[in-house]
């Protein structure tokens, strides 16, 4: 009996504690299911909040937007990604058309070296064979096979042995200097050259490498070791050495009779998006200018007082203080169209955005008959098309809708400035050709992130505006470069080559 009550104790101590552990766990489950309930209600909480700060989804493309791709709905990518391009309707075969001449390189002008080549030859008989199944070949023929290559570049090493001369009149030492010389400097290591500081302007302006790169290229073809540090330096002696050519590009566009082409956008110098990139561009020359500011003061100063040409800008105002003949981009008008229209469906249905983007294209288009047309014709015809346009503002200058209002008074303000291409053969109806500037230096502040200081910001806009007008007027960068140089270092004055 002593053993059974002690079994029977001990599953009693047994029970009570899984008892106890029993209700620990109840304990444990309702608190969690507690903790279940007060996620679940901040979920829906939240889930309420975010749809409040999401933004609207876009309304249906219109009649005019011709977007077949997927629209960025509530799930699609984050604003800042650019939208898919639309898919065109009608996709050209590349190439060009059948029955014209094949687009290939031109032959070398010069044969450098001639390298005959034999067929192999039987160790038997001694005459030509086949290397496959060795019998031997008749009826032979000669070929003239090009092959174009690169010499393997190196780095040259010269020493210029000068002598000099106290001068008592203007009291400083006067030395000799060859013509490919730089200017001399008492430094313990070698000076760079004039080919190698070209190649370095080209690859870090025109071909838009940033300087580490520039350094790599240069070690690893020629093998010049230059660090990051001293091509910016060398770039900025570049900027100083090339800014009289700069100025003389300046004037140049001040007294050019053709119609010039002006645009800005943001430049980032020293960690700062305080400073603005100009442009000015004409068929033959193209300027830039970087500015801490975008007023209409820049434009009147890089044109001047007396510029007697026609101005071809966008609507921003600061073009407005020029005192010139002007001519408003039609180009920014269909986008400033388009991008309403994508934004108001009212204003995409009403009869203003129909109108004006027909007006807009019938301008562009009737300029492209200026030599189909005899001149009574086209003045007709054009004076037709800008009584459309006054009657245009004119009737819409009241409309209900707000933006077809705004358009109409800037159609109403700039009448006269949209329609000045049509009496100048010279003057486009867009200004596409500032824009196409531009977009080398867009590019290279996407990669660069812009200049680390205002002397970096300088050379760059002088730099590229003397291979940008080198490129135009289908001459060789790199020999323009270098003879510009040398021109400057044997005391020349500016503009005798970019004429």
């Amino acid at each position: 009996m002593d053993a059974r009550d002690e079994q029977i104790q001990w599953l009693r101590v047994a029970v009570n504690c899984l008892q106890r552990d029993v209700a620990a766990l109840s304990h444990g489950v309702q608190v969690r299911d507690r903790r279940i309930r007060e996620l679940e209600h901040d979920k829906q909480r939240l889930e309420q909040q975010l749809a409040e700060l999401r933004p609207p989804p876009p309304s249906p493309p219109t009649h005019d937007d011709d977007t077949s791709g997927p629209t960025t709905g509530a799930g699609g990518p984050p604003p800042f990604v650019k939208p898919p391009v639309p898919r065109r309707r009608r996709r050209k075969r590349p190439g060009r058309e059948d029955g014209h001449e094949a687009a290939l390189r031109p032959p070398p002008p010069k044969v450098d070296r001639t390298v005959r080549v034999p067929l192999p030859r039987s160790r038997r008989h001694g005459k030509c064979c086949c290397p496959h199944c060795r019998t031997r070949l008749t009826k032979f023929r000669r070929h003239r096979r090009l092959v174009e290559d690169l010499v393997p570049a190196r780095v040259r090493v010269t020493c210029y042995r000068t002598r000099s001369g106290w001068c008592p009149c203007c009291r400083r030492r006067v030395e000799s200097r060859h013509p490919e010389q730089p200017p001399a400097a008492d430094v313990p290591h070698a000076q760079v050259g004039v080919n190698a500081l070209a190649i370095a302007a080209v690859l870090r302006v025109e071909n838009r490498l940033p300087l580490r790169q520039v350094s790599q290229v240069l070690a690893d073809l020629p093998g010049l070791r230059l660090c990051a540090g001293a091509v910016a330096k060398q770039v900025q002696r570049l900027g100083r050495w090339l800014g009289g050519e700069w100025e003389w590009l300046k004037l140049r566009l001040r007294a050019s009779a053709d119609a010039v082409n002006a645009d800005e956008t943001t430049w980032r110098t020293a960690g700062r998006n305080q400073h603005w990139l100009w442009t000015l561009c004409d068929p033959r020359h193209t300027l830039y200018h970087v500015s801490r500011g975008r007023g209409g003061r820049v434009i009147r100063r890089l044109l001047g007082g007396h510029f007697g040409g026609t101005l071809v800008s966008d609507f921003y105002a600061a073009y407005d203080t020029v005192n010139c003949e002007q001519q408003k981009c039609l180009t920014h008008l269909l986008r400033e169209l388009r991008e309403t229209a994508a934004r108001s469906p009212p204003f995409a249905a009403g009869r203003f955005h129909r109108r004006c983007k027909r007006l807009a294209k019938d301008l562009l288009h009737h300029k492209t008959r200026w030599d189909e047309l005899d001149d009574a014709t086209y003045e007709r015809l054009a004076r037709r098309l800008e009584q459309r346009l006054a009657e245009l503002a004119a009737e819409h200058l009241r409309d209900h809708d707000p933006d077809a209002r705004r358009l109409a008074q800037r159609l109403t303000k700039y009448r006269e400035r949209l329609t000045t291409f049509l009496w100048d053969r010279a003057v486009d109806g867009t200004n596409n050709a500032a824009e196409r500037a531009l977009r080398p230096l867009v590019v290279s502040r996407k990669i660069s992130g812009g200049s680390r200081s205002a002397a970096g910001a300088r050379a760059t806009a002088v730099l590229a505006s003397v291979i940008r007008t080198a490129r135009q007027q289908g001459r060789d960068v790199l020999a323009t470069l270098k003879r510009l140089l040398m021109d400057h270092w044997a005391g020349k004055e500016p503009g005798t080559l970019l004429a």
